[in-house]
């Protein structure tokens, strides 16, 4: 099924475009009501955007004239609506969010009973009822609230023992996100000294220069301040990055191959098997294989991880981007317990991040993400696709080659790992040139 409008993470683009304005959003609001199978209430937070106020208030309105009950979570991590929604039982969780994005783009994604996100043919039952007329709905004031925040703050807090970080010296880094309230009343609960970057939101500055995407400034600081490590969150909170006490930055293959293989080693690790997506470098795969799991891969995006991990019934898995879900905690991608669960590994073992890190040794890999003018089938571009089978050929069980577009940007991702940096810098030429020849790229 194709899908007109829902991305790999929602519905998401340029506040007041053709797509994130209020009409369409309460046009959406309207849509999901009528999607339901019984009406009840139903969860919207955001992040720190200026224009999330707006949007939340245009789908509230959508969601009331198709005859749900909506209710503010207000600013909240994504995270912690899908954990309200589980837990307090709403039929729906809404976010307004653009997660990484700049302040400009703002989006819609939804969560479903239990707190988990909508497969691609539930977002493409609610896209075939967007042409439905809004029926129109008289003003009801302030919307109701909840506190999805401390309870959320709470149940964080009981990952690890009380005190456990007294002594420890943490750079957080908010993103100037949702997580400004909340990861740091958690770690300064559990003893930890916080010293705070991106944690003055102003509705412009999200993601500006800072967070899981801009890692420099976590890394100097935590080299600056002798911390025992950094920790950076997206927008919306549901990404995690780590930088070591050297000030050397862990992605999200590094956290979960570290997790997988601790919890191999003391026989936790659920089927023995970790799921991540096409985009992990193969160094994961043997890594876990060496300590005695298996590795399962599914296309890009969390929501099809966490898919994976039902099918595979695991509990552990996740992206190279940061996005790490830990299902027996979480329904969710959750940075925010992803930095405690790799804590938890410091704790038990008494060896830091820069040794810890060691157990995966990444095959060389280059990415680059050209911006399009247009998303042309892949398999209508000869030249590309001819490169493709090439380097995969010559490649053979060394490396591999990804190209797929972005479920969420005009861009085009190019992908190659290989046995050594010379091999993988030459290929990713080629395939750039056969991008260039075929598409109008910026």
């Amino acid at each position: 099924m194709n899908r007109s409008y829902f991305g790999t993470d929602g519905v998401r683009g340029p506040y007041g475009g053709p797509l994130i304005n209020e009409v369409f959003a309460e046009r959406l609001g309207f849509a999901a009501a009528a999607w339901l199978a019984k009406k009840g209430r139903v969860f919207i937070g955001r992040d720190t955007r200026s224009s999330g106020a707006s949007l939340e208030a245009a789908v509230a309105r959508g969601l009331r004239a198709g005859g749900a009950e909506p209710v503010s979570l207000g600013i909240v991590p994504t995270p912690a609506v899908a954990r309200a929604v589980r837990t307090d039982g709403a039929v729906l969780g809404v976010v307004i969010t653009a997660s990484h994005n700049p302040a400009a783009d703002n989006g819609i994604k939804f969560f479903g009973p239990g707190g988990v996100k909508l497969t691609d043919a539930e977002e493409y039952s609610i896209e075939q009822l967007l042409s439905a007329a809004v029926a129109p709905v008289s003003e009801f004031g302030r919307l109701p609230t909840l506190d999805a925040s401390a309870a959320y703050i709470a149940a964080a807090a009981k990952l690890l023992p009380a005190q456990a970080l007294r002594g420890w010296r943490i750079v957080l880094d908010t993103a100037n996100g949702a997580t400004c309230a909340t990861s740091p009343v958690v770690f300064r609960g559990l003893g930890a000294e916080v010293i705070g970057l991106g944690d003055s939101p102003d509705g412009q500055n999200i993601n500006a220069g800072v967070g899981s995407e801009h890692p420099a400034q976590l890394a100097a600081k935590v080299k600056a301040s002798g911390a025992r490590l950094g920790v950076a969150h997206d927008g919306d909170g549901d990404r995690c990055v780590v930088c070591d006490e050297l000030g050397s930055v862990l992605d999200g293959d590094e956290l979960l191959t570290l997790l997988a293989t601790h919890a191999l080693a003391r026989g936790t690790l659920v089927n023995k098997t970790l799921v991540v997506t096409v985009q992990s470098n193969l160094g994961v795969d043997a890594a876990i294989t060496a300590a005695g799991g298996r590795v399962s891969r599914t296309s890009v995006g969390d929501r099809y991880v966490i898919e994976g991990m039902a099918k595979e019934r695991a509990t552990l898995g996740g992206e190279s981007s940061g996005h790490i879900i830990c299902s027996e905690i979480s329904p969710t991608g959750d940075g925010l317990v992803a930095a405690l669960k790799v804590i938890e590994v410091m704790l038990e073992t008494g060896k830091p991040l820069s040794e810890l890190r060691r157990v995966l040794v990444k095959f060389p890999q280059l990415t680059a993400a050209l911006t399009v003018a247009e998303k042309k089938p892949l398999d209508s571009l000869p030249v590309l696709s001819a490169v493709i089978r090439v380097l995969e050929s010559e490649l053979r069980s060394q490396g591999r080659v990804l190209v797929r577009y972005s479920g969420t940007e005009p861009k085009l991702r190019l992908l190659i790992e290989g046995p050594s940096e010379d091999v993988v810098r030459a290929g990713l030429a080629r395939l750039e040139a056969a991008v260039r020849a075929e598409l109008t790229v910026s």
